[in-house]
């Protein structure tokens, strides 16, 4: 069975999923090129953008979301569950449809939100191939409704990595620090006059956050 896997970045490089499912990965989405191959099946994984209708119509597309849907639907799922406090959440895989994060599930695996976003996403990077592994070999998926009311988030910005000072727990500011913490995604910071200082590579142990820092001037 042909089929093609859509993911933005590949996280974890040496992992034994991903060179197994290498030849079937893309980082973007190539409708003249999909069409080439005729695949049966389409997967994405950390894919933000909108997929439009002339390719879920035509296509089985499954998309996997790290929250239980229905709830968490929307923009940076990992960092608005972290911020309410969460710890272990579900990774959903649904049929892609007109509504964001609404199709129906055909994959719900518990996932850990311990760790920083690099150790979290890598998570997610894992269970979703080996989950697309075991769907290739079925002819026919099956589906159940989405269950609940949904909730929404949207997307964060970079300006929203700033440490707000309302902050008035360790736990938080390191939740806050270790959310962001994952290559190409804007760090944590604060502000000190004229300069930015990042953090990164962070652990908290008993009453005390260790990492590292980089201190930068303002442009």
């Amino acid at each position: 069975m042909k089929y093609l896997i859509f993911t933005k970045k590949i996280w974890d490089k040496k992992n034994k999923d991903i060179i197994k499912h290498k030849r079937f990965i893309r980082k973007s989405l190539n409708v003249t090129e999909i069409k080439k191959i005729k695949p049966k099946r389409l997967f994405f994984i950390h894919w933000s953008k909108i997929i439009s209708k002339s390719i879920y119509s035509n296509y089985e597309c499954i998309q996997f979301h790290c929250s239980n849907l229905p709830k968490y639907r929307g923009g940076s799922p990992v960092q608005n569950q972290i911020l309410s406090g969460k710890n272990k959440t579900k990774l959903s895989g649904f049929k892609v449809n007109g509504d964001i994060d609404g199709g129906d599930i055909c994959v719900s695996k518990n996932l850990s939100l311990k760790g920083n976003a690099n150790d979290i996403y890598k998570r997610i990077e894992s269970i979703s191939l080996k989950e697309i592994h075991k769907l290739t070999f079925k002819t026919k998926i099956n589906y159940k409704k989405q269950i609940g009311k949904p909730s929404f988030y949207k997307r964060r910005t970079p300006s929203l990595s700033k440490i707000p000072s309302y902050l008035n727990k360790l736990e938080k500011i390191y939740n806050h620090i270790r959310m962001l913490d994952a290559d190409t995604y804007p760090r944590s910071f604060l502000e000190l006059k004229n300069f930015k200082i990042d953090f990164f590579k962070t652990k908290k142990k008993k009453n005390k956050i260790y990492g590292n820092f980089e201190i930068k001037k303002k442009k």
